[in-house]
């Protein structure tokens, strides 16, 4: 009687089978790490990008406001009257890039003359952090360090003038600095970069630009 021919797999086929199954697994399980790795740096790039145009929309926003004056109509001649100045014109830096911004403007319907402790405001980079200040020493942070560092801030003035001598009623002397009366129109560049607390690798920078709505007038016509 012939001898009946066992069917099934052998154990090196089980082996071999069992090998191929692991570098399978192993490959597909590679492939979710890396997809969520990336998303998870994608997602803190997202938040990154976020909380960086976040400052620098609150940096713009002050910076359209400086030099607002509630009494701007003081500013204006009338006959003999004396003309006020704007004492919130000054915005720093006014000429060079710097770290630090400070402006001032008018927070109420006063006509004061001078500026108020409360009526101060700028920013700085402190500790990894924007701070913004509102009033004389009173600053807050304005970024959490525990979610972005903040490597770099800085915010670049740029001044064009207008020459205003079609409203003189008289020509300006040869050679006068003061005269023809010029009107300063100030923009500002803003760069802000930083790099994520919790994945240090993970980095960005921000650029923006914004224009002060209240320009100064520089100069006067000859009396």
């Amino acid at each position: 009687m012939a001898r009946r021919r066992e069917r099934g797999l052998s154990l090196v086929e089980l082996m071999v089978g069992a090998a191929i199954g692991l570098i399978v697994v192993a490959a597909a399980g590679s492939v979710v790490a890396a997809h969520a790795v990336a998303a998870r740096r994608v997602q803190l790039e997202a938040r990154l990008m976020q909380d960086l145009r976040g400052a620098a929309e609150l940096v713009g926003r002050d910076l359209r406001r400086a030099g607002h004056w509630a009494a701007a109509a003081s500013g204006v001649r009338r006959g003999d009257e004396p003309v006020a100045v704007n004492p919130h014109a000054a915005v720093a830096p006014a000429s060079a890039a710097a770290g630090v911004v400070e402006i001032s403007f008018s927070t109420g319907a006063d006509d004061a003359t001078s500026v108020d402790d409360s009526e101060r405001f700028g920013f700085r980079l402190r500790n990894g952090a924007i701070e913004m200040q509102l009033g004389t020493r009173n600053w807050q942070a304005l970024s959490d360090p525990a979610t972005v560092v903040v490597t770099s801030f800085s915010v670049v003035p740029r001044v064009d003038e207008a020459d205003l001598a079609t409203f003189c009623a008289k020509a300006c002397a040869a050679g006068s600095t003061t005269c023809p009366p010029r009107q300063q129109i100030r923009s500002y560049a803003i760069s802000v970069a930083g790099r994520s607390a919790i994945d240090p690798l993970v980095t960005r920078e921000l650029r923006s630009a914004v224009r002060v709505r209240n320009d100064v007038v520089v100069g006067s016509c000859e009396a």
